[in-house]
């Protein structure tokens, strides 16, 4: 390949990077808080060093286990595998519903913007959805990205859905959630780092970090009668 073909080939990959991580990508996540809403109910988020230390959390528990699905099934391991590694990773019954609904909104997504007949099998054989994870690897492979790329994107997601949606709970500062993100910056790049390195090793050296107290509140929160966020 050309030097100018790679450099473009390059470009063409963090372009493709941005419209994947962008909250504004069309796959439903603006609908869920990742757990912040009914942390915010209990009472334990109230400021941005509140939503720090949870997003810190995430990050090292669902955020890379997460990432590491995503960067499996970007390095090409099997979805179908990987999909059941994921519903083993999910105690919560209410969180595995949500995956696999992000993942479908997801799938309708990618095959619009990046044809491929690995989702297209994906799609056939999960048409209830697969989870998303796992169709986020699928979509950064679509687009001929890594697995690093595709664990970044898992990453950022983890902390980014509850920053934005302590916004709207706390009527936060948008400065102070973006400042919060900001400077979870090195903790991200080294999540995505292990994430990566366990893909490397196989289904079964995937990390399975979970975050009990999300699944509890996950299961509690899906029953109230009135709430601003899906999950």
């Amino acid at each position: 390949m050309a030097a100018n073909d790679r450099a473009h080939a390059a470009d063409s990959a963090r372009a493709a990077l941005l419209v994947l991580a962008d909250g504004r990508f069309p796959a439903g996540g603006h609908a869920h808080s990742g757990g912040m809403e009914a942390a915010v109910k209990a009472g334990r988020i109230r400021d941005a060093a509140g939503l720090g230390a949870f997003c810190q959390g995430r990050l090292h528990t669902t955020g890379l286990t997460a990432a590491a699905l995503a960067a499996a099934a970007a390095d090409g391991l099997d979805p179908l595998a990987l999909d059941a590694a994921a519903d083993a990773r999910t105690p919560s019954p209410v969180l595995r519903t949500t995956a696999r609904r992000l993942g479908r909104q997801l799938m309708r997504a990618a095959r619009a913007v990046w044809p491929s007949p690995e989702l297209d099998a994906l799609a056939a054989a999960r048409p209830r959805g697969a989870h998303q994870p796992v169709v986020l690897g699928l979509t950064a492979r679509a687009a001929g990205l890594t697995g690093w790329d595709a664990a970044h994107c898992a990453v950022y997601e983890a902390v980014s859905g509850p920053a934005s949606a302590a916004v709207r709970l706390l009527g936060l500062d948008p400065f102070e959630a973006t400042a919060v993100l900001a400077r979870l910056a090195p903790a991200i790049d080294q999540v995505t780092d292990r994430a990566t390195a366990a893909a490397r090793q196989g289904i079964d050296s995937l990390p399975a970090a979970s975050a009990p107290l999300l699944d509890i509140t996950a299961e509690q929160h899906a029953a109230w009668p009135v709430r601003l966020f899906a999950s």
